[in-house]
């Protein structure tokens, strides 16, 4: 897959393609809370009863997407990060999971896309915390042109949705649903999340390792990652773009029967980045740059 426009944003294309949703399909309806408001301005504008706006209140716009569901419709909800998963999550937890009803969640910002807004906008530990609760669907597109299949899947179904938004963005999309083997190796298995991918292949280049691509993450692909270490051997080195170790446990599961060793890479647990900076720095701090990638994968794979 290639992308018509190069210089399209992730949340561009969840806009146009949430709005052209409100267009065709009456039960769509879409919740904000300040964030990207004006972005639906044109859709509110069309459809006044289905496109909301509550205000800087975000556990408010949860508790009316849980109200909407409840009615059969279909809600959209976005925000950054944290502002939709940490500040709100005993709504997500209650007013979504505990009724058993659906919704779309789609956050901006990443772990630290953002670094000029300080520690208010980053959110690393959202995949994380969405795994406390069952019944979550977790998308972390790599590329513009993943969102729009997955975004389209989402709000035809039911259920409970997270598609994990990012200005960062690998060279080249690739297919989604379950892990893409990207390249083949004997010498062990290198997945890379979402927009991590562009940086893990400059970090094995000259490594005989397979690197699988994931832009689902839950429900995790086990049998994606069996075949992969049948194949290339029981070393595996796991790169998410948030909480280091948060699909650990996924792996251990997969590989429940089959003696393996695994490196979690992600954001670290035992740091507060307290300076603004570049992504790219925080990278650095974090061991998500090329350079902390191949020595990880190094360490581990021999």
């Amino acid at each position: 897959m290639t992308s018509q426009d190069t210089d399209r944003l992730m949340r561009e294309v969840f806009v146009d393609t949430v709005s052209a949703a409100l267009d065709r399909d009456p039960r769509i309806a879409v919740v904000t809370a300040d964030i990207s408001a004006a972005a639906f301005a044109a859709a509110r504008a069309r459809h006044p009863d289905r496109v909301i706006n509550v205000g800087i209140r975000e556990q408010a716009m949860i508790g009316v997407a849980g109200g909407l569901a409840l009615t059969g419709m279909r809600p959209v909800v976005h925000s950054y990060t944290p502002f939709l998963v940490e500040r709100p999550f005993e709504q997500l937890k209650l007013d979504l999971g505990h009724q058993d009803v659906g919704a779309v969640l789609a956050s901006i910002g990443g772990s630290y896309d953002d670094p000029v807004w300080g520690r208010t906008h980053q959110g690393p530990g959202d995949v994380a915390l969405l795994d406390t609760l069952p019944g979550w669907t977790v998308h972390v597109p790599g590329h513009p042109d993943e969102v729009e299949p997955l975004l389209r899947a989402a709000l035809a179904g039911d259920d409970r949705v997270y598609l994990r938004l990012s200005s960062r963005r690998n060279r080249e999309a690739h297919p989604t649903g379950g892990f893409t083997l990207v390249r083949p190796g004997r010498g062990g298995v290198v997945l890379a999340v979402g927009p991590t991918l562009d940086a893990v292949l400059e970090a094995v280049a000259g490594l005989d390792v397979t690197v699988l691509y994931a832009s689902t993450v839950r429900p995790f692909d086990r049998a994606g990652l069996r075949a992969a270490v049948a194949a290339a051997g029981p070393e595996v080195v796991l790169v998410e773009p948030y909480l280091a170790g948060t699909s650990a446990h996924e792996v251990a599961e997969a590989l429940a029967d089959v003696p393996h060793r695994l490196r979690a890479l992600g954001v670290r647990r035992d740091v507060e980045v307290r300076a603004y900076g570049t992504a790219a720095d925080h990278d650095a701090v974090h061991g998500l740059d090329a350079a902390g990638i191949a020595a990880a994968v190094r360490a581990l794979t021999g």
